[in-house]
């Protein structure tokens, strides 16, 4: 019986699919107000649900008795202000809550879902490994932070004598619901998004991750942190590589420093005045800015035949999937 918290999320329902397609039975967490994913269907029977929350030890309790291993894959995401207390609650204590829950309850095996956040990042074109030390820097949000000292504490359980094997993705890329998390790229590139930037990131596709996942929960692999990591692109590059895949024209506009920051202060107003969070915010167009290149190679090394889906195939399967949402949501 496989454990995963955040199994309503984007990357969570995938790792719950192949775990199902693995011969694994399956229990899920998920909070009383959480609507299963739609762009996950036809296993969604097949999992054992209990109401819960990282945040309530009594809830992971009961939610841990009889589980023999547990993938932690609840986060909140988030490059706004507002949403920092809540982010730093639910990551940092949220994580220390299911860590020192599997030691009490002697789980076989945990794997932490992290974030190359939780490396850091850089502005020169640095190549960032899992070797990495972190660095306090003003290039680093607090969604970094609060990952970074999520991942403090896994490694504070591992200390303790916990299995427990760490996997860092860098920005997830696929088909999901595009109104939320990593997802939203794809969502303001086919309304039309005018900006682009030269920084230079580093993206994975969903399923890519939620296959590593699962190869690390059944290898014997402990103690080890692996970064997945498809390829490291200019965002313009994925903008484009995002605007042909829905026909779109690419954006044309080169978001420098000051049109960036007239760009996430337009942004903010508009939040202000509608409501609708958007996916610019001070903190995300920094990172675009930053140029960081994450080395993949020790993840291929531990996992003998795994490979990463070439990105350009996965944002074209990604696009042709949204779109094929839009036409069959159609009245």
């Amino acid at each position: 019986m496989i454990l995963v918290t955040g199994g309503t999320g984007f990357l969570g329902a995938y790792i719950i699919r192949h775990l199902i397609e693995h011969g694994h039975a399956v229990r899920a967490v998920r909070r009383h107000n959480s609507r299963l994913p739609f762009f996950i269907d036809s296993i969604w029977n097949k999992i054992e649900w209990v109401n819960g929350d990282i945040l309530d030890v009594n809830s992971l309790e009961d939610a841990m008795e009889g589980v023999h291993a547990v993938i932690h894959s609840a986060a909140k995401v988030s490059f706004t202000s507002r949403d920092k207390d809540d982010m730093f609650k639910i990551n940092i204590e949220g994580t220390a809550n299911v860590m020192n829950m599997a030691i009490e309850k002697n789980i076989r095996r945990v794997i932490h879902i992290s974030s190359v956040a939780a490396l850091g990042r850089t502005s020169d074109g640095e190549t960032v490994n899992e070797e990495r030390e972190w660095q306090d820097t003003k290039i680093n949000t607090n969604y970094a932070i609060s990952k970074y000292k999520a991942e403090m504490e896994v490694w504070r359980a591992i200390g303790e004598g916990l299995n427990a094997v760490i996997i860092n993705p860098s920005t997830i890329l696929g088909y999901g619901d595009w109104n939320n998390s990593s997802c939203a790229i794809f969502k303001s590139v086919h309304d039309h998004l005018p900006y682009y930037t030269n920084g230079i990131n580093g993206f994975v596709y969903v399923e890519d991750v939620a296959r590593a996942t699962v190869q690390l929960l059944e290898s014997s692999i402990r103690g080890e942190r692996f970064i997945a990591n498809g390829d490291n692109w200019s965002f313009r590059h994925l903008f484009n590589t995002i605007a042909d895949g829905f026909n779109q024209k690419h954006p044309h506009l080169h978001a420098n420093n000051f049109l960036a920051g007239i760009a996430w202060r337009w942004e903010k107003v508009k939040t202000l005045l509608t409501g609708k969070q958007s996916l610019l915010s001070k903190e995300s167009a920094r990172v675009a800015q930053t140029i960081t290149f994450f080395d993949n190679k020790k993840i291929l090394r531990y996992l003998p035949g795994f490979s990463f889906t070439p990105l350009e195939e996965a944002v074209h399967k990604s696009c042709a999937q949204y779109l094929g949402h839009i036409l069959t949501s159609k009245p």
